[in-house]
């Protein structure tokens, strides 16, 4: 069964019918194409919407793993470590999710943008004049 098989009137529970049957689809071929037509449209806004929320969460792992990387950095609250980031990637006029890729990358190769790493610096030395941190208790 495909999506263009499916009768949108149809309701969940009611058994599905062979085309014709009821006279409606049978009769007039052209409201099955328009219904058909409908149906395709739908799945292709569905397949974007999937296609966009993949895209969604892949950003945001990068973000939360930029988060840690700053936090253990600067020692900082996870709030504090997000609030470094977003202010990082206002300072560099780039997008949140693209300062968390150099960062999560930067803890790998070791490098980072020159105007990314003095941001950087700037908002982590602000986070660690408030920090919110404590040394753990043993």
């Amino acid at each position: 069964m495909t999506s263009s098989d499916v009768d949108a009137r149809r309701r969940p529970d009611e058994p599905e019918k062979p085309i014709g049957q009821d006279g409606a689809d049978g009769a007039d071929g052209a409201t099955g194409a328009a219904n058909a037509a409908k149906q395709g449209e739908k799945v292709v806004e569905l397949q974007r919407k999937v296609i966009q929320l993949e895209k969604a969460v892949e950003s945001h792992a990068t973000v939360d793993q930029a988060i840690g990387i700053v936090v253990a950095l600067g020692k900082l609250t996870p709030d504090q470590g997000w609030t470094v980031l977003r202010e990082t990637s206002q300072h560099t006029n780039m997008k949140l999710s693209r300062v968390a890729d150099l960062v999560v990358a930067w803890g790998c190769a070791g490098e980072l943008p020159e105007n990314v790493r003095r941001a950087l610096d700037a908002s982590l030395a602000r986070a660690r004049a408030t920090s919110e941190c404590t040394e753990p208790t043993a």
